[in-house]
């Protein structure tokens, strides 16, 4: 099915903070403590990180390694001066990037990490070439991109709750740009194709917590860009939308608040 690429790229508004206080612990938070965990064993001195986003994973590497420099980038501004504000270190810093084209010279870094970003690229081949470009001989790749939507139930029920509100445009809520590049024969051949010969891919299953189902949906509908496919279809049915998702996502509601499974590979990809 045909779905718009802009309007899965679109974090604009009141999104980055929605997205900051209820998506990132939902989500993106378990993976980003993951991946530092395995920058741990490098222990690289120099790292770069592309798709920086509101900063949880910059967070985490500096919590892992604190000796270490890091180079912070994203497209989206708003969302990197929040990453700025959450990590305030002499050993980090922020800047806006293109991991498509960056500026940086050749062999700079020990690790570049790129945590659910290359998705939405439109040229993975060529981000995964220019990741390759700045990375010292033995340096890492490290990347996590998202396992097919179905192993990511929190997600997958939202956004089936979403699309039944709106019978004409259904196929905005299913299958977005985020869970449409899970194959890992396509990952795999992409990072070939840059040059990568040593590749490493581990599908990894984690847990989507919040303290209720009525965050879980704030995070999926307010905080992600179906809020903006909402507002482009029926501005007015937002609170419908966040209504319906909370209905659905119940079924995954207990005694220590919303916990659903969710389903990532890891990928680790050496020079």
């Amino acid at each position: 099915m045909a779905l718009s690429t802009a309007s899965d790229t679109v974090f604009a508004g009141s999104i980055p903070e929605i997205y900051d206080r209820y998506m990132v612990p939902l989500i993106f938070r378990p993976y980003a403590e993951e991946l530092a965990r395995r920058a741990q064993t490098a222990m690289p001195g120099h790292i770069l990180e592309t798709a920086a986003g509101t900063g949880v994973v910059t967070e985490a590497l500096h919590r892992a390694l604190s000796d270490s420099s890091i180079i912070a980038t994203d497209l989206n501004a708003p969302m990197l001066e929040m990453a700025a504000r959450r990590v305030q270190s002499e050993k980090v810093s922020f800047e806006c990037a293109d991991a498509q084209q960056l500026r940086f010279a050749d062999s700079s870094f020990d690790l570049v990490v790129c945590q659910f970003g290359i998705m939405f690229f439109p040229d993975k081949v060529g981000a995964n070439v220019d990741a390759r470009r700045v990375l010292r001989k033995g340096g890492r790749y490290l990347l996590t991109i998202w396992d097919k939507v179905d192993r990511n139930l929190a997600t997958v029920t939202a956004g089936r709750a979403v699309a039944a509100l709106f019978p004409g445009e259904a196929a905005r809520f299913f299958e977005r740009v985020p869970f449409r590049y899970h194959d890992v024969a396509r990952i795999e051949h992409d990072l070939l194709a840059a040059g990568f010969e040593d590749i490493e891919l581990e599908t990894v299953e984690l847990r989507s917590r919040a303290a209720s189902a009525r965050d879980a949906a704030i995070a999926l509908v307010q905080g992600t860009p179906m809020r903006s496919d909402i507002e482009a279809i029926a501005p007015e049915s937002l609170d419908e939308a966040t209504d319906a998702a909370e209905q659905a996502l119940r079924q995954f509601e207990g005694p220590g608040g919303f916990d659903a499974p969710m389903a990532a590979h890891i990928v680790t990809a050496t020079k």
